[in-house]
């Protein structure tokens, strides 16, 4: 399917940095080609900017096992049953760094866990509508016997518990609601569908 407009079609009149601290918020001014034709009047928009993200989705294709992590999410305090969320691994990309350099980082600091191989799978935006941050997706094949024990930066408040679950196991926990973000939900569907695909590399 060919898209009905690209980068040309939109007439960024101006941006503004209003809010600047852990993240920021840009307020876009601009105008767009409709649909219809013709052009839209001005427009305004809050950009919440956090820059770029890496997700990876630690898998043992020998054991069938996936390797989750769970820490403290408090935007959804009050929103869900425990702000306690299970998680695949995740990070922001750094000036200079590699979406591959950050997957195998994260590994280590958020799961205690080596790549033995990291595969890209696709590239997705988490909210489009609110936020200009990208998803690299990565599935890395690793060894789930090593994945144990708490882990996380002090200096960045990180508090992560590690958890191994069978392939089968946290499929079922998307189906019935208990794992209900959205990267998660994405990944372990991905992995529902390619599975048998993901044999060990060596």
């Amino acid at each position: 399917m060919k898209q009905s407009f690209g980068q040309q079609d939109v007439d960024l009149l101006g941006k503004e940095t209003v809010f600047k601290g852990f993240f920021s918020i840009d307020v876009y001014r601009f105008k767009h080609k409709l649909f219809k034709g013709g052009w839209s009047g001005e427009v305004s928009r809050e950009v919440f900017e956090r820059g770029d993200a890496v997700l990876v989705l630690p898998y043992d294709p020998v054991t069938d096992e996936v390797v989750l992590i769970e820490q403290i999410r408090i935007p959804v305090l009050g929103k869900t049953n425990s702000p306690w969320m299970l998680e695949l691994v995740a990070g922001m990309v750094e000036e200079g760094e590699t979406s591959e350099g950050v997957a195998e980082r994260e590994l280590l600091e958020e799961a205690g866990v080596k790549a033995r191989n990291i595969s890209s799978i696709s590239s997705f935006f988490s909210s489009p509508g609110g936020t200009s941050e990208k998803f690299d997706f990565f599935w890395a094949e690793v060894d789930a016997s090593e994945a144990k024990g708490i882990h996380g930066l002090e200096y960045e408040d990180e508090d992560i518990k590690v958890h191994v679950f069978s392939r089968e196991q946290a499929y079922k926990l998307v189906n019935d609601g208990t794992i209900n973000n959205a990267s998660t939900v994405i990944g372990l569907q991905w992995l529902q569908l390619n599975y048998q695909t993901l044999g060990p590399r060596n």
